[in-house]
């Protein structure tokens, strides 16, 4: 992604972003593009107007593996937001059994919870790796609060008279600093990161448990070690210095995080910049008079509607508004069309984006174009074994050919089908990788019609392989 901060990124700049991993899908990109803008822009606008502007949600319509999911989840990377994909289908109208349409209300917050976490740590770790050093230096050396020192080092000389209980003199002090300088640098050069010790871990659990709210089962997790002013089960471990360098340093990191302002951070991040992709919106189309299975279809639909429009939902971090929360619906909509959602939720998901079927030449664009690339996955995987994999443009023009003509002939799954047939392509060359004496694999058009042509042209085999 672009070292540029988001909120510089002109919506040109971020499609630019967009088409370094994906191929195609303009109209796409430019709304979503527009949509992170205009966060930029109401963050730069007077409190009270703030609130009356709310984002306008997206509605992508286009088949399997066009980039839909992608487009989202790379538009939440760039923005450094919590993002959640769920899929429609998993919700239920209230009184059904499933989970209920706020629980991924709580998911996000969650996740928004991991992301500052995790930057707190990022912040903390320098003074929290001092901590954690003076810890191995404990128990390494010994410290001027105990006269106890470990077998391995000479006994630091101490009068005969002086009694064991009085506090150390200047000299006994003196002596260990020294000892502990040298051995603190001896750990930071990493000369003892192999030596064995036994360190203290305290081990805070936080049980899940199930209750039954009145919006169906759910999982509730109760941190009793917070609730108990930090109290955890200490365990020891012996382990090289080198892991307890790392350990020790998460475990003092996040002793120095404040809990309770990284859940409140993480509440104002998700009502801010918290975006729901929102898959399978087809799937739950519907209007009443349904049976069976069916039953719940609309019902899951006006559960969503409060939440999208906005509303407030309780989570175990704090209560969360959901105004402002960016929500991107997605379907394939073969069956169903957009219109056969109910009004109100069509009116809170007023950008429609058609995305377009995957041609031959899109995804021959797709084997070598995005960062990100099939080819060059497979490249740095093979390259883990010392051998170097090349394909010649005939042969990527050769696997796209056959992909397409996959798509065309059993169920269209977009550039998902590209994942198959490399996979098929490439399954001698990763099974034999480790143990060929040949360190560079060139891949030919030759090579390409020899392993696949047969599965193609069968279409009961392909339909089953590829």
């Amino acid at each position: 992604m672009s070292s540029i901060p988001v909120e510089d990124l002109t919506p040109k700049q971020i499609v630019a972003e967009l088409d370094r991993y994906i191929v195609g899908q303009a109209a796409a990109k430019r709304a979503v593009a527009i949509a992170l803008r205009n966060r930029y822009r109401r963050q730069r606008l007077p409190k009270e107007q703030q609130e009356d502007i709310i984002p306008k949600n997206i509605l992508m319509i286009g088949p399997t593996g066009v980039g839909k999911t992608e487009i989202a989840r790379r538009l939440a990377l760039l923005a450094k937001a919590p993002f959640l994909k769920v899929e429609a289908t998993k919700f239920t109208e209230v009184g059904y059994v499933g989970r209920d349409v706020e629980s991924m209300i709580r998911d996000l917050v969650a996740v928004a919870y991991r992301i500052v976490e995790a930057e707190k740590t990022a912040e903390m770790r320098p003074k929290a790796e001092e901590r954690a050093i003076e810890r191995i230096l404990d128990i390494l050396v010994g410290s001027e609060r105990s006269r106890r020192q470990p077998w391995s080092f000479p006994p630091i000389s101490l009068p005969e008279d002086e009694p064991e209980e009085e506090e150390p003199d200047e000299e006994y002090r003196a002596a260990l600093r020294r000892r502990r300088e040298k051995v603190r640098e001896q750990i930071l050069s990493g000369a003892r990161d192999d030596e064995q010790i036994e360190i203290e871990v305290e081990e805070s659990s936080s049980p899940f448990v199930q209750i039954f709210s009145p919006h169906g089962l759910e999982e509730m997790g109760l941190d009793i070690a917070s609730q108990l002013g930090g109290l955890g089960r200490a365990t020891k471990r012996s382990v090289t210095v080198g892991e307890a360098k790392e350990i020790l340093t998460q475990e003092e990191a996040r002793k120095l995080i404040d809990s309770a302002s990284v859940a409140k951070e993480a509440i104002v991040r998700t009502e801010q910049t918290g975006i729901i992709f929102l898959d399978e919106l087809d799937k739950i189309a519907g209007r009443e008079g349904g049976a069976g299975p069916d039953v719940s279809r609309e019902g899951v639909q006006r559960d969503l509607l409060p939440i999208i429009e906005g509303s407030t939902v309780a989570t175990k971090y704090g209560t969360v508004r959901t105004d402002h929360i960016l929500f991107i619906g997605a379907g394939a909509f073969h069956v169903s069309k957009p219109s056969d959602l109910i009004p109100e939720l069509q009116g809170r998901l007023p950008i429609r984006v058609e995305l377009e079927d995957l041609g031959e030449k899109d995804l021959r664009r797709i084997l070598s174009e995005p960062k990100n690339a099939l080819t060059k996955q497979y490249q740095a995987l093979l390259a883990a074994d010392g051998v170097n994999l090349e394909f010649t443009d005939e042969a990527l023009d050769a696997i796209a050919h056959l992909a397409h003509t996959v798509n065309s002939r059993a169920e269209n799954i977009g550039a998902r089908r590209l994942m198959t047939v490399m996979e098929k392509l490439l399954e001698d060359v990763m099974f034999d990788a480790p143990d060929t004496e040949a360190r560079t694999i060139r891949i030919t058009p030759e090579y390409v019609h020899e392993k696949l042509a047969d599965l193609v042209e069968d279409i009961d085999l392909s339909k089953y392989i590829l």
